[in-house]
C-alpha cells in the first residue's frame, strides 16, 4: 500500500470514528436539548406526524405501519386487526387508553383534543429513539359500549421489523384487561 492510500485509509478511519462519537453523543443526549431527537426533527420533520382521518385512510407502500380499525370505520384501507367493542363508555375507553400509553416507556401524548374522540401519542423506539405516531380514535357504540381505531406508523425507515403491530396488539390486550376492570356504568333511576 502506498503512502498517499494509507493517508487516505487514516483519513477515512477518522472521519468515521468522528461521525460514531457525534452520533453516540446525540444518543447520550436523547430528549434533551441538542439530543438525538433535536437531531431527527431537523433530518425528517416534527415527530408528531399529525392527524390521520380514518375515513380517508390509505395504507403506505412501506412495511412500517399498523391498523386496528372496527369493520366499516376504515373503508379504504385494510386493517391488521379489528378491535373488539368494549363494555365501557367512550370517555372511559378514551382515559384508559391515556393510562396505557402513559404506561409505555418512552411514549407522550402529542395531542389530547378537548371534546374530541381523537389522540396522538409519539412513542419513541428504546435504543435509537426512533419517533412512531400512534392515533386513537374512540368511537361510540350505543349505551355505554365503545371501540377504537388505532393507527401506529414510523417516520423514519422503510421497515419497522414489526414494531408498529406489536404496539398496537400490546395495546389492545392491556386496553382489554384494563376494560374488564372497570366497574360497569350505572344507571340513575
Amino acid at each position: 500500500m502506498t503512502a498517499r492510500k494509507r493517508g487516505l485509509s487514516r483519513a477515512a478511519g477518522l472521519v468515521a470514528l468522528a461521525v460514531a462519537l457525534g452520533f453516540s453523543f446525540l444518543l447520550w443526549r436523547g430528549a434533551e436539548p441538542g439530543g438525538i431527537d433535536d437531531a431527527y426533527a431537523v433530518l425528517f420533520g416534527p415527530a408528531d406526524l399529525g392527524p390521520v382521518d380514518f375515513a380517508a385512510l390509505t395504507r403506505r407502500s412501506a412495511p412500517n405501519d399498523a391498523l386496528a380499525c372496527p369493520v366499516g370505520l376504515c373503508p379504504k384501507a385494510e386493517a391488521d386487526l379489528v378491535p373488539p367493542v368494549f363494555d365501557v363508555p367512550g370517555e372511559r375507553l378514551r382515559a384508559i387508553v391515556a393510562e396505557v400509553a402513559a404506561a409505555e416507556p418512552n411514549t407522550e401524548p402529542a395531542l389530547a383534543a378537548e371534546g374530541e374522540e381523537q389522540d396522538r401519542y409519539v412513542a419513541r423506539s428504546r435504543l435509537m429513539r426512533f419517533p412512531d405516531t400512534v392515533d386513537v380514535r374512540i368511537v361510540r357504540e350505543g349505551e355505554g359500549r365503545s371501540t377504537l381505531a388505532l393507527y401506529s406508523r414510523s417516520q423514519i425507515g422503510y421497515s419497522d421489523l414489526g414494531v408498529n403491530r406489536a404496539r398496537i396488539e400490546r395495546w389492545l390486550e392491556a386496553i382489554r384487561a384494563r376494560a374488564a376492570e372497570s366497574p360497569p356504568p350505572t344507571t340513575e333511576g
